[in-house]
């Protein structure tokens, strides 16, 4: 920790920068203007990139994937006219708990009131979507202030914070002050702390695992903030329990390992849905058990035994009635259950991992057809297939939601630990600017984005962003002219049949992504076939340049619904 001296004044932009420096901050993604002196000193004094995107909600989806990255704080900063955007776009780092920190410009009490440009109280729209939301008035306040945002971003369940800067662009910033930056560096990154759960508590919820003969593991977000996989897997293994996970916790363990059943819930694969309603005991860890990872609490139907693990008390039980509840970091309790655990008790399972054998096998019979499909246009499930085939051994993976997280959730294996795997929390075009994020955040590992042409839609200018910074992150575009997540409802809105009225409603014109993409100085690839999609992969990580493959597909095939 730094400690404080006595040097001359210097104005607040220097403090700021120099802490944002010192927790290991890399980039700040931001729509100007907004605390424009502080950037500059940025250029100055540190080597943080400065990325200015096209929009602000974008600029809060590329914190939030540099965050879900690599662990530490993503930074993003907007100013009060763009405020509102900025806190729209923390909703999908709230829902997954994703340690963001906004930067907003704000009122001035001198002008509050007088209808002076661009006022509006912007404070309310950040309360529903942030751990911690404040507004800094005196430019002493930055050192204080900014270790709090780093203090409650990463602590416990992390989330977002938002701090307002008085001034329409925080121009507070330009006031001078004789305070010295002061950085805590256990709070760069997630988590700073690992609570450890009380001896008790494990002892009772090993003791119902150990005693159960169909029990499960399923494993959520928190396993993966905790990076607790390691751990998972190996009391997995000890005990002989199969371990089913949420789509936040799809690379607690690869999908190559016999232990592994799936993504349960609602974008899910069917034999997870499967075991997890076959098992006896369910044991839940780090997961909120919401209603996309129980397919709205019918996967486990309410009733089953069930255990549950978490880093927040209030969690515990939520949903579901617990035979034992274990406060504390997910790795330190897995860890703490595998130093007591009896390996004589996995006999007693064969039969159960017989059966989860079973399930996988079936599942992969039965949609084998259509990962390895040759029709033309490509079947989306032949994508997944020929991603799981060829994406690198350290690829980080950045899914939509919609059609793009049920075909990705459903039908992708991730295949070595070093894989790491993001998805949308459920907000639509999340993905593309969240993977330039998570590129910025490890420039060393390759990053393939997955979504749909209604996804890129969305944020399709960020484009020329990445071109900009040369941040070469990889975008696949499963391409079929339309949001065809949607045709389902409005077939139902127009009576149970497809009509060309309701059609009018999801599908777009048809549109090469490609050549857009090389348009805005990107490398652009077309693909028609299944067979050339691997070797378009291999082409784009190997280009070192921000990169848009199009695939197209048949709007008229529909990913596979839940299994209740």
């Amino acid at each position: 920790m730094t400690t404080p001296g006595h040097n001359a004044k210097r104005v607040g932009a220097e403090v700021l920068a120099d802490m944002l420096a010192g927790y290991g901050v890399t980039h700040v993604f931001m729509v100007p203007a907004v605390l424009r002196r502080t950037f500059a000193e940025m250029e100055r004094r540190t080597r943080i990139a400065r990325i200015h995107c096209h929009g602000e909600k974008a600029a809060a989806y590329m914190a939030d994937g540099y965050a879900r990255a690599c662990g530490r704080p993503g930074v993003c900063a907007a100013q009060v006219v763009g405020a509102l955007n900025l806190a729209a776009g923390l909703r999908d780092a709230y829902l997954a708990h994703s340690p963001v920190i906004a930067f907003t410009g704000g009122r001035d009490p001198k002008t509050k009131f007088r209808k002076v440009y661009q006022e509006v109280d912007d404070m309310p729209a950040f309360e529903p979507v942030t751990k911690f939301n404040a507004t800094l008035d005196d430019v002493s306040r930055i050192p204080d202030m900014l270790r709090q945002a780093f203090r409650v971003a990463t602590s416990g369940t992390p989330g977002p914070v938002h701090l307002q800067f008085r001034g329409n662009e925080g121009q507070i910033d330009v006031e001078e002050t004789d305070v010295e930056p002061l950085v805590e560096p256990q709070f760069a990154r997630v988590p700073p702390f690992r609570p450890q759960p009380e001896a008790a508590h494990v002892q009772a919820a090993l003791d119902l695992l150990q005693r159960a003969e169909r029990p499960i593991f399923v494993a959520g977000g928190g396993v993966r903030a905790s990076n607790a996989g390691r751990e998972l897997v190996a009391l997995a293994e000890a005990l002989n329990i199969p371990v089913a996970t949420s789509l936040n916790g799809k690379d607690s363990i690869p999908a190559t390992h016999p232990l592994s059943i799936g993504v349960v819930g609602t974008y899910s694969r069917e034999s997870a849905n499967r075991a997890v309603s076959r098992a006896d005991l369910v044991c839940f860890v780090g997961t909120e058990t919401g209603g996309m990872t129980t397919h709205f609490w019918t996967v486990p139907r309410i009733g089953t035994p069930a255990i549950q693990i978490d880093i927040a008390a209030e969690a515990l039980g939520r949903n579901y009635p617990l035979r034992a509840g274990v406060l504390g970091d997910a790795r330190a309790v897995l860890a703490a259950m595998l130093a007591s655990a009896d390996a004589s008790t996995a006999a007693k399972r064969a039969s159960w991992l017989r059966e989860i054998a079973a399930l996988r096998e079936e599942w992969y019979t039965k949609y084998r057809d259509d990962l390895h499909s040759e029709a033309v246009p490509i079947h989306p499930a032949r994508i997944c297939h020929e991603l799981t085939q060829s994406m690198p051994e350290d690829a980080i993976v950045v899914v939509d939601t919609g059609h793009a997280g049920m075909w990705m959730g459903g039908m992708y294996d991730l295949r070595t630990p070093n894989q790491s795997y993001i998805r949308s929390a459920g907000h639509l075009g999340w993905a593309f600017p969240a993977g330039i994020g998570a590129k910025a955040a490890c420039p060393e590992r390759p990053v393939v984005v997955f979504t749909g042409d209604a996804g890129f839609w969305y944020h399709i200018a960020e484009v020329e962003t990445a071109v900009r910074w040369n941040i070469a992150s990889v975008t696949i575009v499963n391409n079929n002219g339309g949001g065809n997540q949607s045709k389902r409802g409005f077939d139902r809105a127009y009576g149970g049949t497809q009509t060309q009225k309701a059609r009018e409603l999801w599908t777009y014109r048809p549109t090469n992504f490609a050549r857009l993409a090389q348009e805005m100085g990107a490398l652009g690839i077309r693909v028609e076939r299944g067979a050339d999609i691997a070797p378009a992969l291999a082409h784009a990580l190997a280009a070192q340049r921000p990169a848009v493959i199009d695939v197209a597909t048949d709007i008229d095939v529909m990913a596979p619904v839940a299994v209740a």
